[in-house]
């Protein structure tokens, strides 16, 4: 029985079956989305569901929180910067699971793994116009190289593996 058991072992010893669900919260907060299977997807649900909610704390304490799992400086920037603020005024689902057809292989059920909200747009802020580039000088080509010469008796060799052989077997005219 499973009793007090919360999460699923996914065929793997502990260790590797945290770094994998920690590879793929990684890749949804890089990504926006994943595409693996039913399972997986429902183990990285969970812990990405609760980096947003540490995102939208904001703490000092819940920056190192979201450090020691995503192990990178830029995604966790980007979690209390960009994605946790989408989801200010809801209190829980910030994704969802959305299931594929089966997997050619093997027939596993594959899933998409996205965040629940489109990104907010930036509202349209009009921008200096950019100065046109400078024109680049145009690119004149090599001149071209001469043909190398070839000796008389280079021209007289035979050409290939089967050239030589081909005036042995060659019939002679009458004549």
């Amino acid at each position: 029985m499973r009793h007090g058991q919360r999460s699923q072992r996914l065929s793997r010893p502990s260790d590797q079956r945290k770094a994998l669900v920690h590879a793929l919260v990684r890749g949804v907060l890089s990504h926006g989305e994943i595409h693996t299977t039913l399972t997986r997807a429902k183990e990285a649900q969970r812990l990405t569901d609760r980096l947003i909610t540490w995102g939208k704390n904001g703490s000092v304490h819940s920056r190192r929180q979201a450090f020691r799992v995503l192990q990178d400086r830029t995604l966790v920037k980007r979690l209390f910067g960009d994605i946790a603020p989408r989801f200010v005024d809801v209190s829980s689902g910030y994704t969802r699971v959305l299931r594929l057809s089966a997997r050619r292989g093997d027939g596993a059920t594959r899933s998409l793994l996205a965040f629940s909200r489109l990104p907010v747009t930036q509202p349209a802020v009009p921008k200096a116009p950019k100065a046109p580039p400078a024109p680049k000088a145009p690119k004149i080509p090599p001149p071209p190289r001469p043909a190398p010469q070839k000796t008389e008796e280079e021209a007289k060799k035979p050409k290939g593996l089967f050239g030589g052989l081909r005036k042995l077997w060659a019939r002679k005219k009458p004549g």
